[in-house]
């Protein structure tokens, strides 16, 4: 179940910085709420999450996770460009998260 939480945590955090975008500074009203609903709904699950997972693995794969899931979204959704380094760095952020995950950071 925490497991779960984390999964959500992640997911809104990664929703909730999508929707940053798309405010376009605030100046979208529509996805300036969405921003904020998505971030309070990612906080409250990671806050979940931490109560059985350990907080430096957590936090780690929440926000490692959510960065490499929003670089992909920019590359793919907001056309930004993607160059090997970029793919590199992406590739060392999900094996990081599996390094993370093979420690075992339950307690």
């Amino acid at each position: 179940m925490f497991w779960f939480f984390l999964s959500l945590a992640i997911v809104s955090e990664v929703t909730g910085t999508t929707c940053m975008k798309l405010s376009a500074g605030f100046t979208r009203l529509l996805p300036s709420v969405a921003m904020a609903i998505f971030y309070c709904i990612s906080l409250t699950s990671l806050t979940f999450a931490l109560k059985k997972i350990d907080v430096s693995v957590a936090y780690a794969i929440w926000s490692g996770v959510g960065t490499a899931l929003i670089a992909i979204i920019g590359i793919f959704w907001f056309r930004e460009p993607a160059n090997i380094f970029k793919i590199l760095s992406l590739a060392l952020i999900i094996f990081g998260v599996i390094g993370l995950n093979l420690s075992g950071g339950t307690h």
